[in-house]
C-alpha cells in the first residue's frame, strides 16, 4: 500500500485499486490529490503486472467534486482560475487515455469533478443508493474536465442536456437505465459485482487490450473510411504479435494462452 493525505494505491495482485482518502470532505479533489493520481496512472501503465485499475473512494463515498474551500481562497476571482481547469483535463484525458482498463465504482456522491473522474474510466460499476450527476450548474460553475466531450458521447445530446442543465442527480439503478454507467447493485453486494465485473478484463492479453482500447477510444473522431484503416492497421499488428499467434495455438491446442504483452 503506498499512500498519501490524499490518496492511495494498493497493488492487489493484477489489480491497482486506487482510493480517493479524504473522507472529511466527501473525498473532495485537490491539486496535490490530481498531481499524485497523474503519477499513479503513469505507474500503473508501466507496471507490466497490473491488469486493470479500480478508483473507488473511502468511507463508502466516491468523490464529491473540487474542494470548495481551495476553489474559493485559491482561484475564484484569481487570474489563475484557469489552470484548475487545465490540470482537471489534463489528469482526466490521461486516465481516459491508459493502456490498463479503468473502473470507477461509485458510493454515496459522484458529483462535479468526482463525476468527470467517473466519465473518464472505461468502467463504471454503483451501489444501487449512489447519487450521479454532474451537478455543476447547482453552483454556477462549469465542468472543466469532459463533460462536453465525453458525456455526449455516451449517452447523446438529449441525456447530457438533461443532466447538465437541470443538476439532477441519479441513483446507481437510474444511472445504469440511463446507459451511464455499467452496471449497478445493494450496497451490500457491490463489492461482488466489482470483482465479478473485473474477472473478465484481467486475463486478457495486454497487448490486444492496449490496441483495442485504443482503436475504440477514437472510434467516433473520424470518418468511417479513415477508421476502416486504423482498423486494417490494427488487425495487421494483431496478425504480427507473439500474443495473437499464442492465442490461436492456445485456442487449436484446446488450453489457456500465456500472454507476454507484445
Amino acid at each position: 500500500m503506498i499512500d498519501t493525505d490524499h490518496i492511495l494505491l494498493e497493488k492487489d495482485g493484477d489489480v491497482a485499486r486506487v482510493w480517493l482518502n479524504r473522507p472529511h470532505k466527501k473525498n473532495a479533489v485537490t491539486p496535490e490529490l490530481l498531481h499524485r493520481l497523474d503519477e499513479i496512472i503513469v505507474e500503473v501503465d508501466n507496471d507490466p503486472n497490473l491488469k486493470v485499475l479500480v478508483l473507488r473512494g473511502v468511507n463508502n463515498t466516491f468523490c464529491s467534486g473540487f474542494d470548495l474551500d481551495i476553489l474559493l481562497s485559491d482561484y475564484v476571482g484569481s487570474t489563475n482560475a484557469m489552470d484548475v481547469a487545465v490540470l482537471s483535463a489534463k489528469v482526466c484525458d490521461r486516465l481516459y487515455s491508459m493502456n490498463t482498463p479503468s473502473v470507477a465504482v461509485l458510493e454515496g456522491y459522484v458529483t462535479a469533478g468526482g463525476f468527470e473522474l467517473m466519465i473518464s474510466c472505461d468502467f463504471a460499476v454503483a451501489a444501487d443508493d449512489a447519487k450521479i450527476g454532474d451537478f455543476h450548474i447547482r453552483r454556477a460553475l462549469f465542468g472543466g474536465a469532459g463533460p462536453i466531450y465525453r458525456l455526449p458521447r455516451m449517452i447523446g445530446i438529449r441525456k447530457t442536456k438533461e443532466l447538465m442543465l437541470t443538476g439532477k442527480l441519479l441513483s446507481g439503478k437510474e444511472a445504469d437505465a440511463f446507459d451511464l454507467i455499467n452496471a449497478s447493485a445493494p450496497a451490500e453486494e457491490l463489492d461482488q459485482l466489482v470483482e465479478d465485473f473485473i474477472a473478465p478484463l484481467v486475463d486478457k492479453s495486454p497487448f490486444m487490450m492496449k490496441l483495442t482500447k485504443m482503436t475504440i477510444d477514437r472510434g467516433l473522431d473520424a470518418d468511417i473510411q479513415s477508421l476502416m484503416v486504423m482498423e486494417h492497421l490494427a488487425v495487421g499488428n494483431a496478425l504480427q504479435s507473439e500474443d495473437g499467434r499464442e492465442g490461436v495455438t492456445a485456442f487449436l491446442e484446446k488450453r489457456e494462452p500465456k500472454w507476454v504483452g507484445r
